[in-house]
């Protein structure tokens, strides 16, 4: 039985996130669509002795109808702003220094112009980190279709997929009737009830980038999520 999620980059997303990429066969980044401002595309967030941080790439957005793989970001030195900011704190935690080496060169050896691609790159790394070994596509090696669900729908089949598990929030536009008709299951993410773990600063905030959990709990981090048990 096939599964398969369709999703946007994320810039180093949540736990969440990953846990859908390891539940599927495949996973395909779903950049062309239209970006949204003020979304995870471009930011995450991290712990900080002040309490929850953003992180955010500066991006320009030409107009309202522009794809997410059309998105250019504006600061060549962010990469080096939000490594300083990860050094600084979560230098303390537990598994840092392991890990240090790999997103010191992720980061400062950045030089993509595209956001699409800088979230690339992070999740993949992060995806080898956390032995998650599902194939990444991308929407564009598909002949999309017109019609939220029935794009979706699309790629779905060009994937012989039996089943399509989705975020949560799809529900305000997702058409389930038309995916019954196609003979594809539909499955809805569950994201409550992650157990906490230490963090490196109190008090505990689940809605992090998938980094913190890294930092502070290494190679057990795979058992704060869900997928893995």
């Amino acid at each position: 039985m096939k599964k398969i999620a369709i999703l946007q980059s994320n810039y180093i997303p949540w736990k969440g996130y990953f846990d859908m990429i390891n539940m599927v066969d495949e996973f395909i980044l779903y950049d062309e669509v239209q970006y949204t401002k003020n979304d995870w595309r471009n930011r995450n967030k991290i712990k900080t002795s002040q309490g929850v941080q953003w992180l955010t790439i500066p991006v320009r957005r030409e107009n309202l109808e522009q794809k997410i793989e059309d998105i250019k970001i504006t600061d060549k030195k962010w990469n080096v702003k939000h490594w300083r900011s990860l050094t600084q704190n979560y230098s303390k935690a537990k598994y840092f220094k392991e890990y240090k080496d790999i997103f010191e060169e992720l980061y400062l050896n950045s030089n993509e112009e595209h956001l699409s691609q800088i979230n690339y790159k992070f999740i993949v790394v992060i995806c080898k980190i956390l032995d998650i070994k599902t194939k990444i596509r991308h929407s564009t090696e598909f002949n999309l279709i017109d019609g939220q669900t029935e794009r979706l729908l699309g790629i779905c089949k060009d994937c012989n997929t039996d089943v399509y598990i989705s975020g949560p929030a799809a529900k305000d536009y997702f058409d389930e009737a038309l995916a019954k008709k196609e003979n594809i299951k539909v499955e809805w993410m569950n994201y409550s009830n992650y157990p906490e773990y230490q963090q490196v600063f109190e008090p505990f905030e689940h809605g992090v980038t998938i980094l913190d959990l890294i930092f502070n709990k290494g190679e057990n981090a795979t058992k704060f999520m869900k997928s893995f048990n």
